[in-house]
């Protein structure tokens, strides 16, 4: 099983992956003149219920960092009442990937351009913010709880 450090480097390195790969194919990709599209935009068709886009992908990376981010807070606070200084580590962890959960979800319902069923991700955005915030929570919770027992002990 991965350790913690493992799973948010991976989630950082996701994070910046996913935004240099667009910059990147917008600089090697020809630029073609703005009416070259145009008959493609008239016969936009609808976004399938199981095709992955860039919105839908945002928001299970903000998703994942979550849950991520849940897990490790939920570990912390189970380990913040046994001895002193534990569960730190876990619940600074669990701060930030829920932050990051809760921002990737924030950005992906404000760029978003529909509702639900469009394609651009905003139900999973909107889940990636409450589970991002729940997530820094635990990690509150689990870092006030392993203050208290190191100032107790």
């Amino acid at each position: 099983m991965p350790t913690r450090s493992a799973l948010v480097t991976g989630a950082t390195l996701l994070v910046v992956l996913g935004s240099a790969v667009p910059a990147l194919a917008h600089a090697v990709l020809p630029a073609e003149p703005p009416g070259a599209y145009a008959h493609a935009v008239a016969s936009v068709e609808p976004t399938g219920a199981y095709e992955l886009t860039p919105g839908r992908f945002w928001s299970l990376v903000g998703t994942g960092l979550g849950l991520a981010g849940g897990v490790s807070g939920g570990l912390a606070l189970a380990r913040s009442g046994r001895r002193a200084g534990a569960g730190r580590k876990g619940a600074m962890t669990a701060l930030a990937t829920g932050l990051a959960g809760a921002a990737a979800g924030g950005l992906v319902v404000a760029a978003a351009e529909g509702g639900p069923g469009t394609g651009y991700g905003i139900v999973g955005g909107y889940l990636s913010v409450v589970v991002g915030l729940v997530a820094t929570a635990l990690g509150g919770l689990a870092l006030t709880r392993a203050r208290r027992v190191h100032r107790a002990g």
